[in-house]
């Protein structure tokens, strides 16, 4: 049996994200085997982007409600500083300054759905609103084995 890691959910502001990555289009139900192979295929071509802030942690990008179809599908990245260079076949994504409710999940990759609704019923029961249309991320400590990935859900929030 896997162990769930439980904890209480916080609260980050983030500055404007630069992200430098590959972005999936597939169905719903094919995100779960198509990230893992991305993230590893990212690992592969990590030396050919300039400017990588931290090459042991990748973002993974989505909007829940996309308004158009260039803010569908998944996009697994890493973060840089500037943008410079980019590398063949790679897309850059650039988040706003935004705020998150932040809730961590290690474990399978199949349980990521069950912490997200852990998360939403926590932020339900305090009384915040999940902003359907702003960008949300993944924040990836460890994915190279997708029963033991180690990931923050970072669920965009309007606080004031």
């Amino acid at each position: 049996m896997t162990k769930q890691f439980l904890q209480n959910p916080s609260i980050e502001c983030l500055d404007e994200i630069k992200l430098v990555g590959f972005r999936i289009l597939c169905e719903g139900t094919q995100y779960v085997n198509e990230i893992p192979k991305v993230a590893n295929h990212l690992n592969e071509r990590l030396s050919e982007i300039k400017n990588v802030l931290n090459p042991f942690v990748q973002f993974g990008a989505f909007v829940v409600d996309s308004l158009s179809e260039n803010q569908d599908g998944y996009w697994v990245c890493m973060q840089v500083k500037e943008y410079e260079e980019i590398p063949e076949g790679m897309v850059t994504l650039t988040v706003p300054p935004q705020k998150y409710i932040v809730w961590r999940h290690k474990g399978p990759n199949l349980k990521i759905r069950d912490a997200y609704e852990r998360l939403h019923s926590w932020m339900e029961a305090n009384g915040y609103e999940r902003q359907l249309d702003k960008w949300h991320l993944e924040r990836f400590h460890s994915w190279n084995d997708t029963e033991n990935v180690d990931v923050e859900l970072l669920d965009t929030v309007n606080i004031d």
